[in-house]
């Protein structure tokens, strides 16, 4: 997870909460989107994905919040107010296992928008 997080270009902080943490983040000091990362929710390819960033980026958000949930997921108000539910597949994954797959998943799209040939390894 180290080396995806620190080959990451943008400005990147991974927080973690214990499971009966503060509920929600801080409030953003700018224009934030929120991702929970649900297996109820949407898959995306990895060029997809880079793209949404993209688009989000160029709209003037400066910051995205991914959030894994606690041992029981989400809760409905939760998956509400998210900007978008994104999933790795209709499993359920271990918390570190999702966090492995995000990390890898913005280091890929860095590379992408780019223009790296990571991607196409």
């Amino acid at each position: 997870m180290a080396r995806y997080l620190q080959r990451i270009t943008w400005p990147t902080r991974l927080s973690e909460w214990p499971e009966r943490g503060p509920g929600k983040a801080a409030e953003p000091l700018s224009p934030c989107r929120l991702v929970l990362l649900d297996e109820r929710g949407t898959a995306l390819s990895s060029e997809d994905f880079a793209a949404l960033l993209a688009r989000w980026r160029d709209a003037g958000v400066r910051e995205a919040r991914f959030m894994i949930g606690a041992a029981d997921g989400h809760s409905d108000a939760e998956r509400a107010g998210a900007d978008l539910l994104l999933a790795f597949g209709p499993a359920t994954w271990p918390h570190l296992l999702a966090r492995a797959m995000l990390l890898e998943q913005l280091y890929r799209a860095t590379t992408i928008l780019a223009g790296h040939p990571y991607h196409r390894a």
